[in-house]
Parts: structure tokens; sequence; C-alpha cells
């Protein structure tokens, strides 16, 4: 109900800013989320079915939060302008009154004569149009503002759904990973020999360097090749990119890899089908998951919280591996814009490193 008079509003007046259509449209995103998550069920393959209902609304609260950015900023710029014309209109409203309460010979009565009479009265026949749209433009903006209000509130109100809905898509998700049948796999782990190389590697580059050691029972696999794969992966998260390659963070220090932030909980997904060739805490990167996409490849992904997946497992591209940690107190704060938690991602090509920005499409924004 709320939208459909937000919609009528909108057709109503002259507003035509961008904030307006893109808080419509998030709210129809978490709308088709919230869809989507009562059909997931229903769906053939369920884990698949709420991978992708958690990515809708990870997508639905990131333009519902900011189309409310820009409905903020909307408001302000209207009411810093109406607050601009509001003097001077309320002054010249004020004069017309004054004459309009006088008589006619009072009129006349001009200190010049009958020339400076009739000049005041071509001057106020000038002013009073200019005055006349003025007025109606003031009404027209305080339209937009009412329109924007609206806008902010039912936005704020879709973000409050959207949070419980994710939340409940998380839940699901986690649920359908834990009844699945499990994953094909590759090879099985040797947990001493896991041991003995974490406790024996200084650097990542020594721990990748030894992962042939830990598994036992492998299989062949037939992979792809290097060039196959770069330049087509997506990033295994929603986020934006905070430090690229070998760039010095604040204390000077340089990783041969990039830092995605992402926003808290975030789900983490398989850029490429693969072979998790090893998951746990590693060296200072926090929780560390190795994939296998291609022949002499590895990717590095850094700072995950929870995990759904094994060393020795095989994933298919797109696969829930894990979700984003939650540095803050609650995802409660619904307007807040920060992206509080941190992905590591790093291409490791025969053994050498690479720059992930060449095998992944990146969002700078």
């Amino acid at each position: 109900m709320m939208k459909r008079l937000i919609l009528a509003l909108l057709l109503a007046s002259p507003l035509h800013a961008s904030p307006a259509e893109e808080a419509l449209e998030a709210m129809a995103q978490i709308e088709a989320a919230s869809e989507a998550l009562a059909d997931a069920d229903s769906g053939r393959d369920r884990v698949s079915a709420l991978t992708q209902t958690v990515h809708a609304f990870e997508d639905g609260l990131s333009a519902v939060r900011s189309s409310l950015r820009g409905a903020v900023q909307e408001e302000a710029r209207l009411t810093a302008g109406l607050a601009a014309k509001e003097a001077e209109v309320a002054q010249l409203l004020s004069v017309l009154q004054v004459i309009g309460k006088r008589s006619t010979p009072q009129i006349l009565l001009h200190p010049e004569g009958p020339t400076g009479a009739a000049r005041s009265g071509m001057i106020l026949t000038d002013v009073t149009p200019a005055l006349q749209e003025e007025v109606s433009a003031l009404r027209a903006e305080l339209t937009d503002v009412t329109v924007i209000r609206q806008l902010q509130q039912d936005a704020a109100k879709r973000l409050q759904e959207g949070l419980v809905g994710i939340q409940e898509a998380r839940s699901a998700l986690a649920t359908a990973i834990a009844d699945r049948e499990p994953l094909p796999k590759r090879f099985t782990e040797d947990p001493v020999k896991t041991a003995v190389l974490i406790a024996a590697s200084e650097t990542l580059e020594a721990f990748a360097s030894g992962l042939s050691e830990i598994a036992q029972n492998e299989t062949p696999a037939s992979l792809p090749s290097a060039p196959d794969l770069r330049g087509t992966l997506a990033l295994p998260a929603r986020g934006t990119l905070l430090r690229a390659f070998q760039e010095a963070d604040a204390a000077g220090i340089t990783r041969p890899g990039i830092i995605l932030a992402t926003r808290p909980n975030a789900l983490v997904t398989a850029p490429s089908a693969g072979t998790v060739r090893f998951q746990g805490p590693l060296l200072d990167y926090g929780n560390v998951m190795i994939l296998e996409p291609a022949r002499d490849v590895l990717l590095v992904l850094g700072g995950l919280s929870e995990v759904y997946v094994q060393a020795g497992d095989v994933v298919a591209q797109g696969d829930p591996l894990g979700l984003m940690g939650d540095s803050r107190d609650s995802e409660a704060a619904t307007a807040s814009t920060n992206r509080s938690e941190t992905l590591y991602i790093e291409v490791r090509e025969n053994e050498e490193t690479a720059n992930p920005e060449e095998w992944f499409a990146m969002q700078r924004n």
C-alpha cells in the first residue's frame, strides 16, 4: 500500500531525482528476495537456491542502504533550498498583502505623483507572476520533501525486513548444507602432516609449496589451464576493493594479494570449480581457505569466520564456502555504510604470486 502511495506521489510531483527511483527498485529487490526464500524449500537444489537467495538479500540490502543515503542527501538539499527562499518569498508576500489592503485612491497617491504610481504598478505587474512562480516552485519542492520522507520511512521498514530475511536465509542455508549429501572428495587430509606443515611454515609461500604433502589417497583430476580462467572469475564475496595488489597498509606492510571490504556475515562462494586444498587458521591470515581451480593455480582466501567445506572437497562454481565474520555488536545498525570485514585474496600461479586483479572482475566503487 505504501509503495503504491509513493508511486502515485512520484507521478504527481515534479520530482525526477534518482534516489526516489532507486529506493523503489531497492525495495522491490528485498520483496523478490523474500519470495525467493519462501520458494527455496521447494527447489531441487536447496543449497543452490538458498545461496542465490542470500545473494539477493545482500544486493537488495545494499541497494536499500544506498537509496536511503541518497534520500537523506536529497531531503537535505531540498530543505536547504526551501530555507534559502523562504525569507525572500515571505517578504514579497507581506508587501503584496499590504498593497492588497489599500484602497485604489491610496495607491494612486504616490510620492512622485502619477508617473511614480504608474511605474510602481508596472513593477508589481512584473513581480507578481514571478512571485507566483516562486510560490509554485516552493509548493512543488515541499511535495518533493514529503515524498522523500515517505520513501525514507518505507525504505527503513524494508531494510528491517531484509535484515530479518537474510538472517533466516543464512540459517536455512547452514541447515541445508548440514543436511546435504557429502561433497565429492578428491583426497583425504592427513591431520598430522597438516599440523607439521603449519608449524614449519613461516610464510604463506612456504605453506603453499608443501600442500601436496598433506593429501593422501588423492585421485587424478582433469583441471582447466590457467589461461582458461584468467580474467573470468567473479569475486568470492560482495564487496569493494580496499587495498590493491602490493599496496601498503597504514603500517607500511605490503602483501602479494588484494583486500576486499565486505559487510558483516557476507556469504563467500567459490569463484570457480575446484578442489579445497586446505582450510583452517594459518599464520596471521585468520581462517584461510585454499582452492585449486586450475593446473598450478591456487586461490587463497583469508578472513572467513564460518566454513562450509573441508580439505579434499570438490566444489562447483558458486558453491557456498562460508561466511565472513561480524566484528560489530549487532547487524541492527541498519543505516551503517561501513564494510567492517576484510577478505584477503591471493592468487598463486606456478608457485609465484600473481595480481588477483588480472583474474577477477573487480568493483572499485
